[in-house]
């Protein structure tokens, strides 16, 4: 009988874990619909992972280059670093993008948000072909990005200068997006893979102290997979990120994985108390993203490798930061 009392215990308290365990909707704030060939799994199966893993809402956006397979290259390669063939900025990525949206059925758009990326940072004309793209397609695009800059060995690869989030053809950028009421998503590292400070942190903070009134993302939060391998984690991300977001409330960060380990996590899989007041602090601040490039398969496991650190945080603000502070920063006529 006391064996039987100390079983029905323990069912209770079970149920009682999971009864409490919380279950998040999300919007994912960091797609893309196509990889560096342009080419995806597509729309249904990007679908089928969304319904299969209660991720609403998507920012889908192309890539904004294209990876090269070179006269001297016996393989094709899988991946922009898979070896030295450069890559090349390639428009047409927008029309495969409104392409793949356009054909959705009329119940199934309102979950999809568009970026325009397909543009070259360093043109000085891409702030009048983004207008173009504008007119062709009357309330499609919700956003601008992501926009490549300081990006790895990206940069090195890719035909013509270094983007940089502060130059002039990226101010022109900014103010249009300020005009059309679009936010922008931006990746710019915060350094290089071996400085170990934020060599490249005025490319980033110049554009938010000059543009006010433009919503900007950062990507990954200027960090990135091959600085880790460099450098690990960098000590001064979290004093540097806590400074922007008191003196820019126009600054947005996306959490995709380059952020969550080593920084949000552990090693042993615990959130980090200090990531966890920056995020209480400005709880409207942060929003998730996958990252995925044309493979819709992790999707789920990218969007939920995040459930840690949300359930170590009060529910409000989780419930803020998996699905609601996306859809917040988007155009506010929708």
């Amino acid at each position: 009988m006391v064996a039987t009392r100390l079983s029905l215990a323990c069912v209770l308290a079970l149920c009682s874990v999971f009864a409490s365990a919380r279950e998040y909707r999300y919007s994912d704030a960091h797609l893309h619909y196509v990889d560096f060939f342009q080419e995806s799994a597509g729309m249904n199966a990007l679908l089928e992972a969304m319904a299969k893993n209660r991720i609403e809402h998507v920012m889908i956006s192309g890539v904004p280059v294209a990876k090269k397979w070179h006269e001297d290259e016996p393989k094709r390669p899988r991946y922009y670093a898979g070896d030295d063939a450069d890559a090349y900025w390639y428009s047409a990525t927008d029309v495969i993008v409104a392409a793949a949206v356009s054909k959705l059925p009329a119940d199934k758009r309102p979950y999809f948000h568009p970026f325009l990326s397909g543009f070259n940072p360093n043109d000085k004309n891409s702030d009048a072909h983004i207008q173009r793209m504008l007119d062709l397609n009357p309330g499609l695009w919700q956003g601008i990005g992501e926009v490549f800059t300081r990006h790895d060995d990206l940069t090195a690869l890719t035909s013509g200068d270094t983007p940089r989030a502060n130059n002039e053809a990226m101010t022109r950028i900014y103010h249009l997006a300020a005009e059309n009421d679009l936010p922008v998503l931006l990746h710019s590292n915060i350094t290089s893979k071996r400085e170990k400070n934020p060599l490249y942190l005025a490319e980033i903070e110049q554009p938010l102290r000059n543009h006010p009134h433009t919503r900007f993302i950062w990507a990954h939060a200027g960090t990135s997979l091959e600085i880790h391998r460099h450098q690990v984690q960098m000590d001064f991300l979290l004093p540097t990120l806590t400074r922007l977001l008191e003196s820019y409330p126009n600054l947005y960060v996306d959490l995709s994985w380059s952020v969550l380990r080593p920084y949000l996590l552990d090693k042993a899989g615990k959130p980090r108390p200090q990531w966890l007041a920056l995020v209480e602090r400005f709880p409207e601040r942060f929003m998730l993203g996958s990252d995925v490039v044309g493979r819709f398969n992790k999707l789920g496991e990218e969007m939920h490798s995040f459930d840690p650190f949300l359930d170590a945080l009060p529910e409000a603000v989780a419930r803020k930061v998996a699905r609601d502070n996306f859809l917040a920063i988007l155009p506010r006529k929708r």
